[in-house]
């Protein structure tokens, strides 16, 4: 179990180690490479809820860190991540997706796929607080052409809610008498829970890659992406 204090303590390291610039820019930095460079899919723990929640405990805890730089700075990430995101998906398609991960990851994306067909402009909002939806709904959106100016609306709102709105929330939490503790058992919580889903998903993906590897040199074996009527793959979900 990780201790409640764990992550307010390993940030606050890093910021006395690298100091307040450098340490913005971590932040910023993880906020941004978690949806722009997939890197939210194994390690949600270090770049989705409980990143921005401790990067606020912090903010409480010492003069060092600007608590208005800090959000504004994340907003912005966020914002730009999800940009890249859909900016990738419209230039190069479903077969972008299809270059990531395992069959684990491929069921996600259907999935993901799935929840934007139903919710359309508010599945990019909602979508920031499910870490797997908050990595590929950007993308899928720019593969199913949706609407650029639609699109930087809902990423607007739902980076503002999720990057500034949870960053605030532990510096507030942090500062408001009686709620320290609290919060420090809310951010043990998120950061226990990330870890625990980002270390399973990446020993399943591992394996179902290897596992793909070793279907490739079998060609009589059925492609699990194919059509078991004629063996073409699976048509895309949205289409230009």
């Amino acid at each position: 179990m990780v201790q409640v204090s764990a992550l307010d303590n390993m940030l606050n390291d890093v910021l006395s180690h690298t100091g307040a610039v450098l340490f913005y820019l971590l932040i910023w930095g993880l906020v941004f490479a978690g949806t722009a460079l997939f890197l939210g899919v194994f390690i949600p723990f270090i770049t989705g809820d409980s990143l921005l929640f401790g990067s606020g405990l912090v903010a409480a805890s010492t003069g060092n860190i600007n608590i208005m730089i800090l959000v504004i700075g994340t907003g912005i990430a966020a914002f730009l991540g999800d940009q890249v995101g859909f900016l990738l998906g419209r230039h190069y398609g479903r077969g972008y997706l299809e270059r990531h991960g395992g069959r684990r990851t491929q069921a996600a994306i259907v999935k993901t796929e799935s929840f934007y067909s139903k919710f359309g402009w508010w599945s990019v909002v909602i979508a920031r607080f499910m870490p797997w939806a908050r990595v590929f709904v950007p993308v899928v959106a720019g593969v199913g052409r949706m609407n650029y100016f639609k699109f930087l609306s809902s990423n607007l709102l739902g980076a503002l809610s999720w990057g500034v709105g949870l960053t605030l929330t532990g510096y507030y939490a942090a500062t408001i008498p009686g709620v320290k503790s609290a919060a420090y058992i809310i951010a043990g919580v998120l950061i226990t829970a990330s870890v625990v889903v980002g270390c399973r998903t990446w020993r399943i993906d591992r394996a179902q890659r290897r596992a793909d590897a070793a279907a490739s040199n079998h060609p009589h074996r059925p492609n699990p992406l194919s059509t078991p009527a004629s063996g073409a793959r699976r048509p895309a979900l949205f289409h230009d």
